[in-house]
């Protein structure tokens, strides 16, 4: 733990990454293929006129999906925070327990389904990735839990089995489907952004913050138990009880994730390790950085997904896939000499 760090600095250096959020936000808002003038936003009456396309796709088209990279940015980075470190692997990432496969799994079950019902706002694909998601990471915690001594190696192996052997069931689900079916699976397994309702966005929000304040308030706790368990508990640490805590919420704020989004891959990878390098390992600064840094990239990779082959649209998985690797490998060459991945 960094004993330099007070809580003055920490609510200096939030701040500073929240202004820069909301830059990043505010300058995405303006790129698209449409130009966009805001005085003609913000001077008009509203919704109230009959014509007002730079309203219309400032607030009802580029918002919603920004806000929506924010929560979903935010969540993955977080949760891959999370799982580095209860797993103290640092090729950890919110998938790496089934959950992909599990979210995928429920997907393709309700596309298969022909369902078209309405849910909170949430069509039955999301309905059915976040079921499927948290079905799949508590099947693997249960087995997980009765390895017993080898319970973080339990996990891995769990995830690795579980992981496999929905992703051959979502295989010969797909092969049987038909091609309109296929389509509709593989683009949301690829990862989008799409408008969403307000209503949706603000329950989401709220979930994901709710997560986010409970991984903090134990943020503490998560730096002793990256040093190992054994010495965790020599310092009183309630260890079984601390990674429940940080399973629960890291695999629920992920399964929000994945039902508004699909699967976006590399967040919740290189997200903490870029932040890990370049701030250190603690806890207490690495989980409100790594949300507010991901949320930053997660917007501009999908600012980038709508404008790169404007009129057609990248997928964002896509994107975060091809622009996140190569800039993690740049940070990890540049800072590694400086910092380990537990700060030894």
């Amino acid at each position: 733990m960094d004993k330099s760090l007070t809580a003055k600095k920490l609510i200096v250096t939030v701040t500073l990454a929240l202004t820069l959020l909301v830059v990043v936000m505010f300058l995405c808002s303006l790129m698209g293929t449409e130009r966009v003038s805001l005085r003609k936003v913000f001077g008009s009456t509203g919704p109230q006129e009959l014509v007002n396309p730079d309203y219309e796709i400032f607030v009802s088209v580029r918002l919603p999906r920004i806000i929506l990279a924010v929560i979903v940015g935010a969540a993955l980075a977080c949760a891959g925070v999370v799982f580095q470190a209860i797993l103290r692997n640092p090729l950890a990432d919110p998938y790496i327990l089934g959950i992909s496969s599990g979210a995928g799994l429920g997907a393709i079950i309700a596309v298969l389904s022909g369902l078209n019902w309405v849910f909170w706002g949430r069509s039955p694909i999301a309905v059915f990735a976040f079921a499927g998601a948290m079905g799949t990471i508590w099947l693997v915690w249960f087995i997980g839990r009765l390895t017993g001594k080898s319970h973080i190696t339990g996990l891995l192996l769990a995830g690795v089995v579980v992981n496999a052997f929905f992703s051959a069931v979502i295989m010969f689900l797909t092969s049987v489907a038909k091609s309109e079916q296929v389509h509709s699976t593989i683009f949301w397994l690829m990862g989008n952004m799409a408008e969403e309702d307000f209503f949706v966005l603000w329950l989401s929000a709220g979930a994901v913050a709710a997560g986010i304040l409970a991984l903090f308030y134990i943020s503490p706790q998560l730096n002793v138990i990256s040093f190992g368990q054994d010495d965790a508990r020599n310092m009183g640490v309630n260890v079984t009880a601390i990674q429940t805590i940080a399973f629960a919420a890291a695999a629920f704020i992920t399964a929000v994730a994945v039902s508004l989004s699909g699967l976006i891959g590399f967040v919740g990878l290189i997200v903490p390790h870029g932040v890990r390098l370049v701030f250190g390992p603690d806890h207490r600064q690495l989980l409100p950085l790594s949300g507010i840094v991901g949320a930053i990239f997660l917007v501009a990779a999908d600012t980038l997904a709508r404008i790169i082959v404007a009129p057609a649209q990248l997928p964002v998985g896509v994107v975060t896939a091809i622009v996140g690797g190569p800039f993690f490998l740049v940070l990890l060459v540049k800072h590694t000499h400086k910092v380990g991945w537990l700060g030894k």
